[in-house]
């Protein structure tokens, strides 16, 4: 049953990610009527929101987009950053949609992030713990299966909520990039479309993995068995 678990999540992670990779790719290569940037975009997006205390940079490599609500910063990666193209266009709208959620309070998005440093230790927990278990037997499975099981219950949790933030953002990405007249076809909005519903695939894919996982390590508890 592990093995199936591990297989099955790992193939629709693979395939979530493939499809992310593969639409960001097709429609990197398809110009916006527009001519914007996805940094001028994005600009734009935050500057008709009345938001001028958010910072648009670059940062490296691919798909590393997001926005940092500490430190007020979205950050577009630079084939996002530099390219007028509908994959852009979609990413950095996206990414905006995030400080659009923080300036108007929205509750999922706060609640996510008061969920970062716990979703990170737990996190850690379900990753080291097992192997600390088996390979030095100071923890019996009866007290190491229920700890791991909260683990990934928090982790399950952080990636629910997640879900909204996300898709949301999404929904508010498509909105401002046509109101704005930012996309002007309905070929450009069915990629940007195409390009936002793959990367939320990807969220999708992390909380099924999450729930599985936590379901796996609650059937032992549930059915009143305590061995590996």
């Amino acid at each position: 049953m592990f093995w199936i678990i591990f297989i099955g999540t790992m193939l629709i992670s693979l395939l979530a990610s493939w499809r992310v990779r593969s639409n960001f790719n097709r429609y990197s290569q398809v110009p916006s009527a527009s001519g914007l940037t996805g940094a001028e975009a994005a600009r734009r997006i935050l500057h008709a929101s009345g938001i001028t205390d958010v910072e648009v940079v670059p940062v490296p490599g691919a798909l590393t987009d997001h926005y940092d609500p500490t430190n007020r910063r979205l950050a577009l990666s630079e084939p996002v950053y530099n390219q007028s193209s509908i994959a852009a266009l979609g990413v950095a709208a996206h990414e905006c949609g995030h400080a659009l959620q923080h300036q108007q309070a929205y509750a999922p998005l706060h609640a996510r992030m008061a969920m970062v440093k716990v979703q990170g230790f737990a996190s850690q927990i379900v990753m080291w713990l097992p192997m600390i278990g088996m390979f030095t037997g100071l923890l019996s499975p009866k007290l190491l299966i229920p700890i791991i099981a909260l683990g990934w219950g928090v982790i399950m949790l952080f990636n629910l909520i997640t879900l909204p933030v996300e898709f949301d953002a999404s929904h508010r990405a498509g909105k401002a990039l046509a109101g704005m007249g930012i996309i002007r076809t309905q070929e450009e909005a069915r990629g940007v479309e195409k390009v936002l519903k793959a990367a939320g695939w990807t969220y999708v894919a992390a909380f099924l993995t999450s729930l599985a996982y936590l379901l796996w390590h609650l059937l032992p508890l549930l059915t009143g068995r305590r061995s590996e």
